[in-house]
């Protein structure tokens, strides 16, 4: 049975004050995609600002490439679906089955503390619905919250990108919050493997990958969540 899934990426394009560009990883968005598409199910793209989210150079670089990657380079369906994202503003939870946030340092800017992404997480919770996340994305759980007023992944098994990972390519003074911290501050049973090397963790309808490595693992449990 066809699904509806939801993809929500950044639209945040500075590192920091580094001068430098960010946004989402190439990776993390692709291998996912690729997962659902396959799968036969219907793919929402959205984002903050809609139409094109910025794409971190570094995970467009030759040694960043994936067969996920180089597929969606040969696919322009997938491209244009990816240059018109919708404005956050204009989706409903009511309309998608799951929701999944590819990672990048994008959202570590815009969508931690986006409004609008806050209460689609918030809303894709309440009514049970699984909610993915991978690398620095499950940075989006910071003020996320249930009914009841606890945080999201309080008491819940989480992994995102670690402090180790974040030291590894040097942005742990440039970044504004650290993942794995945070995840921790917020009552979550943070876990994780090996710096780089791929980690999902399952709980309920909440799925977290630790890293790039870890996307199309993430995807494909959310998959067996929508059954």
């Amino acid at each position: 049975m066809t699904k509806s899934i939801l993809m929500i990426l950044t639209s945040h394009d500075t590192l920091g004050d580094t001068g430098e560009k960010t946004g989402f990883w190439l990776e993390e968005f692709a291998a996912p995609y690729f997962v659902f598409r396959d799968a036969g199910h219907e793919i929402v793209l959205a984002s903050p600002a809609g139409g094109q989210p910025p794409l971190d150079p570094k995970s467009d670089a030759e040694d960043a490439q994936t067969d996920a990657t180089r597929r969606f380079k040969a696919d322009p369906a997938a491209q244009s679906a990816l240059a018109n994202t919708r404005p956050l503003a204009e989706i409903s939870e009511d309309a998608f089955d799951a929701v999944f946030y590819p990672g990048g340092h994008g959202p570590m800017w815009d969508l931690v503390g986006d409004v609008k992404s806050v209460a689609l997480t918030e809303a894709f919770w309440a009514a049970g619905k699984p909610i993915g996340a991978v690398c620095h994305a499950p940075i989006i759980f910071k003020h996320a919250r249930t009914q009841t007023g606890d945080y999201i992944v309080a008491d819940r098994d989480v992994t995102g990108f670690t402090n180790g990972e974040e030291d590894a390519v040097g942005l742990t003074d440039v970044v504004p919050h650290l993942v794995e911290d945070v995840l921790k501050e917020r009552g979550g049973n943070y876990a994780k493997a090996d710096d780089f090397a791929p980690f999902v963790r399952i709980d309920g309808h909440l799925v977290t990958g630790q890293n790039p490595a870890s996307s199309e693992g993430a995807a494909k449990a959310l998959l067996g969540l929508l059954g």
